[in-house]
């Protein structure tokens, strides 16, 4: 009897798993997480290096680098406060668990400027990451769970940096805020006679002869 009733047991949480409408059993998934780079609308940035440090203790070096996403809405509004989308191009960091804190390098052309930082991210990061890929969203439980987690740093003036990872319903989530230090050396490492990656766009310079950079707003 007790043979029985421990294989009716079985069975009913096999069939209460093979049915769970928000299960990622068979979807498509990366074994690594992705990192891309995000700013505030008009306040171009170019990531010089970044580094990560895995929960192992494994660092990871040079793990991305380049421009990050932003936008120039040219509506005549003042819209670079604050985080209006948080996206762009991601790279997967290929051989590392899920991060304990990463190493940001970027040039921030507006002021101009140049910042770095080791940014600790909190157990809340991880778990919302792990969620992203181990869980469809309740809200479209037919869609495909998000193929890799996701994390995000957004680089705005006056060295500030805010993390957002994608939850499983691919919305951002703030998970972090660090203040970067100003890099001692400058642009480049002070390899490039102190020029920066490339000059402020018209779009910017004219939104900022309007209106400022709006520094205590991210």
């Amino acid at each position: 009897m007790k043979q029985l009733i421990t294989m009716l047991v079985a069975l009913l949480i096999t069939g209460c798993q093979s049915t769970d409408p928000l299960s990622t059993k068979n979807d498509p998934r990366s074994p690594w997480w992705e990192l891309a780079f995000t700013e505030p609308n008009y306040m171009k940035v170019w990531v010089e290096d970044t580094a990560v440090e895995d929960i192992n203790g494994k660092l990871f070096k040079r793990t991305g680098s380049g421009t990050a996403a932003g936008g120039e809405p040219e509506d005549g509004k003042e819209s670079a406060r604050g985080w209006h989308a948080v996206g762009g191009a991601a790279k997967a960091v290929i051989g590392a668990d899920l991060p304990k804190r990463i190493y940001v390098r970027w040039q921030s052309i507006v002021e101009p400027q140049t910042y770095q930082v080791w940014v600790d991210l909190p157990e809340e990061a991880r778990d919302v990451m792990r969620q992203s890929v181990y869980q469809r969203c309740p809200e479209t439980p037919k869609q495909q769970a998000s193929y890799s987690a996701s994390i995000y740093l957004g680089l705005a003036p006056g060295g500030v940096v805010q993390v957002f990872v994608r939850d499983s319903c691919h919305r951002p989530v703030k998970v972090a805020r660090a203040q970067a230090e100003i890099a001692p050396l400058g642009p480049s490492q002070g390899q490039n006679q102190g020029r920066y990656a490339y000059p402020i766009t018209k779009n910017s310079k004219r939104y900022l002869q309007q209106y400022g950079i709006p520094y205590g707003s991210w």
